[in-house]
């Protein structure tokens, strides 16, 4: 009593191990050109420039803490007009630069130059649409900005947001 030997090509077990190697190299395969062509946003090409740089960033931010800074920001959802209040200033910048950061992408992050009005009141455009979490930095515009403000946002949802001078502000009370 001999079983008839069926030939490997039709039994189950060979085509199901096959199958998980073919699944397990096509999916490193896309997972590899994926890393490759993709470039990562988050890390910087001069790490030891960022460092320093670091420093003159809390430095500005000590600065706007020293002069009590704090600035409300307003974004039209309709018209995408960019009000923003600067009180505690002795006397106004002409121009503010407002920029938003997106936190992992930074050919998202936007920059936009605020007008003063009157009285601390300065306007402004940004583009249609603007949704997700951002980081804000405002600072005085010029080359050589003397103060910082800064603070966080969730458009389109979010109403006034408070901008400050960071934890630079927090750490100098203590």
């Amino acid at each position: 009593m001999s079983h008839p030997v069926t030939p490997w090509y039709k039994q189950f077990w060979p085509w199901f191990l096959m199958g998980l190697l073919m699944l397990s190299i096509s999916v490193s395969s896309t997972f590899a050109f994926l890393a490759i062509r993709s470039a990562d946003g988050m890390v910087q090409e001069d790490y030891y420039e960022h460092g320093r740089a670091i420093n003159m960033v809390l430095a500005k931010q000590e600065r706007a803490a020293s002069l009590g800074l704090t600035a409300r920001l307003r974004l039209d959802p309709l018209t995408s007009d960019v009000v923003l209040d600067l009180e505690g200033a002795e006397d106004f910048p002409a121009a503010l630069d407002l920029e938003l950061i997106f936190p992992t992408q930074d050919d998202r992050d936007i920059e936009l130059t605020l007008e003063h009005v009157r009285n601390g009141r300065y306007l402004g455009q940004a583009p249609d649409n603007l949704r997700y979490r951002w980081y804000l930095q405002l600072q005085p515009r010029g080359d050589a900005p003397e103060w910082r403000l800064v603070g966080e946002a969730r458009f389109p949802d979010e109403g006034e947001i408070p901008l400050t001078p960071g934890r630079a502000a927090a750490s100098s009370d203590s």
